[in-house]
């Protein structure tokens, strides 16, 4: 199968995204493995998706479909767990439910679904597809044709030899003591905690316990947000803007432009938490 672009779901404005209007695509081909993806947004800033697959499956690599990026990206796993290696150097880790795994360009990468639970997770991508730093970048690779799923330099000197690996390490699993943890200024009750930050990407979250407000957030680049649990409100501080309030529930996506100034609530009962991605800059 020849390789095809996947959809590109832009948005004018701030823009809420129901997890029943998210674009479906089939991403792959027979040899590289097929990928359930719901793409939320694909913007000139920043790519949103989900990819899924039953249990005991997953992707490798193809000469039509090659996973191999100009990008830096941000897997977190939603649901299931998610064995991912580099076929390049023999990496292999083992990925949790709540876990996420970053990596930047030039990165090979296979994932598989381990267990027997359906495997989903969310990925942000930066920069995104519509500046050719996926397929058609992936294109201009030299290619990998044996696959390599153990780090056979390792054995006689594990774990002695364990930082020094992790240190040459192209994948990193980023678990919840590695984030880096903020308290927001006007309410205790929101606590962010970046996963990762390059000059091209920032993914996180934000945890609002119930009644927690936000200060005004704004950034130096376009945002997507997605609903891990709860009830999360999104407020668009312009008055101009119509409509300026929105509700979201688990699944659910939203989209930021850059230079958009809003705040989050959590105005139910029990603790809400969305992720984020936030291309090219965090801060204003």
């Amino acid at each position: 199968m020849a390789y095809k672009s996947s959809p590109r779901p832009v948005f004018d404005g701030p823009t809420p995204i129901p997890y029943a209007s998210v674009t479906r695509h089939i991403w792959g081909d027979v040899a590289a493995g097929q990928v359930d993806d719901w793409i939320y947004v694909s913007s000139g800033q920043i790519h949103q998706l989900v990819f899924g697959m039953p249990p005991g499956d997953g992707f490798r690599h193809s000469e039509s479909f090659r996973t191999v990026f100009g990008a830096d990206e941000v897997l977190t796993v939603l649901m299931g767990t998610m064995v991912i290696a580099n076929p390049e150097n023999g990496e292999v880790h083992l990925v949790h439910k709540g876990e996420s795994v970053f990596f930047q360009k030039d990165t090979w990468h296979h994932a598989f679904a381990w267990g027997d639970q359906e495997l989903r997770v969310l990925e942000y991508f930066a920069p995104p597809p519509s500046t050719g730093a996926s397929g058609k970048y992936a294109a201009t690779r030299p290619y990998v044709s044996d696959f390599k799923y153990e780090r056979t330099e390792l054995i006689g000197h594990w774990p002695a030899d364990k930082s020094a690996a992790e240190a040459r390490a192209r994948i990193q699993v980023l678990r919840e003591a590695d984030r880096l943890w903020s308290l927001d200024r006007t309410d205790p009750r929101v606590l962010t905690g970046i996963i990762a930050s390059t000059d091209q990407l920032t993914a996180g979250s934000v945890r609002l316990n119930p009644g927690g407000r936000s200060e005004v957030l704004t950034h130096g680049g376009a945002a997507g947000l997605y609903v891990l649990k709860g009830r999360v409100n999104i407020l668009i501080d312009d008055p101009e803007a119509t409509p300026v309030w929105f509700e979201l529930h688990p699944q659910d996506g939203f989209y930021i432009p850059q230079g958009t100034r809003y705040r989050a609530f959590n105005m139910g009962g029990e603790p809400a938490e969305y992720q984020f991605g936030i291309a090219p800059l965090y801060h204003p």
